[in-house]
């Protein structure tokens, strides 16, 4: 005989349960997504950033704007303007606005690897704050752009790097005119042989600077020679008993000369007075005048025997010529 099953007890209230379930998974859902919400900002205040740029390619909503390595913003749109260029609007917070100035610069960055990256500079934070709403150009530097003028540069730097290894090209003659000339330096002159191009040439210059050497050897002798005699010289003029004293004693000699004759001369002059005075005695005056012209003649013949022994002493004589009075 069967046994009738056995039902299992009811949960009391199990409907009331059930309801108050998916209520609390309901609220658990609706409080995670206003938590993201409020995580991502939805409820900070904002202001907005727009910058125009030619292109927006590698730009997308909710890229962040970095300020020093920080982002202090994101993209909330993308549109293009009349003029065909994009426009980007970025939302700031307000806590992090104060990073942005009035000389602020915005720069979309697209490296080689990796994402693109908008990224603010400020100079000087003690420039006035940007205001809300304002409107910056957006300073694009594409990695990728520079890569066909690279290219380009490469292929110029490897055109003239195939020029200058050539056989023919100038540098491949320099060497070998390097090469010569190191050839040339090994041999006997050295140096010299490689710069004026063979032995020959280098002896000749080796042979002249021997006979400059000589001859400012003679020099140097000459010279010497030439110190001893004026030193001699010298001596002789300027020494005791020299020239020089004996020229001073000599005109000495001729200054007291000089005072006899002008004597002689009064003396001439008074005679001829008396001639004068006296016309009846010419022949006592004529007397007188002989003895006087005897006394002068023999003045004259001292001073010029004076004057010859001078100038023969005299090593630098010249003719000399006495004006008597």
């Amino acid at each position: 005989m069967e046994r009738a099953p056995v039902r299992a007890p009811l949960i009391k209230n199990l409907g009331f349960k059930v309801g108050l379930l998916l209520a609390l998974t309901a609220a658990l859902a609706l409080g995670f997504f206003v938590y993201v919400l409020y995580v991502r900002g939805v409820f900070q205040e904002t202001q907005k950033l727009v910058l125009v740029a030619a292109n927006a390619e590698g730009v997308s909503i909710g890229m962040p704007l970095t300020f020093s390595g920080f982002p202090i913003g994101r993209v909330s749109r993308i549109a293009l303007t009349e003029e065909g260029e994009a426009r980007i609007e970025i939302r700031v917070p307000v806590k992090d606005a104060r990073w942005l100035r009035t000389t602020s610069v915005f720069t979309l960055e697209r490296p080689f690897v990796g994402a693109a990256r908008i990224r603010a500079f400020s100079t000087n934070l003690q420039d006035p704050p940007l205001p809300d709403g304002a409107e910056r150009r957006l300073l694009v530097g594409d990695a990728a752009e520079a890569i066909p003028q690279l290219v380009e540069r490469v292929r110029k730097i490897l055109d003239n790097v195939e020029a200058m290894t050539a056989e023919d090209s100038s540098l491949n003659r320099s060497l070998a005119h390097v090469s010569t000339i190191t050839g040339r330096m090994a041999g006997e002159y050295g140096v010299m042989e490689g710069v004026l191009g063979s032995p020959e040439n280098a002896r000749h210059v080796v042979e002249a600077l021997k006979k400059a050497e000589a001859l400012l050897a003679s020099l140097n002798e000459a010279s010497r020679k030439v110190d001893a005699l004026l030193a001699k010289t010298d001596q002789r003029v300027y020494g005791p008993d020299g020239v020089m004293d004996q020229a001073d004693r000599s005109l000495a000699q001729i200054g007291t000369l000089l005072e006899d004759v002008r004597a002689s001369l009064k003396r001439a002059d008074a005679v001829l007075t008396d001639a004068q005075a006296i016309s009846g005695n010419v022949r006592v005056a004529s007397d007188d005048l002989g003895q006087l012209r005897a006394e002068i003649d023999e003045s004259v013949r001292k001073v010029n025997h004076l004057i010859n022994e001078l100038n023969r002493r005299w090593p630098f004589a010249r003719e000399a010529e006495v004006k008597l009075p």
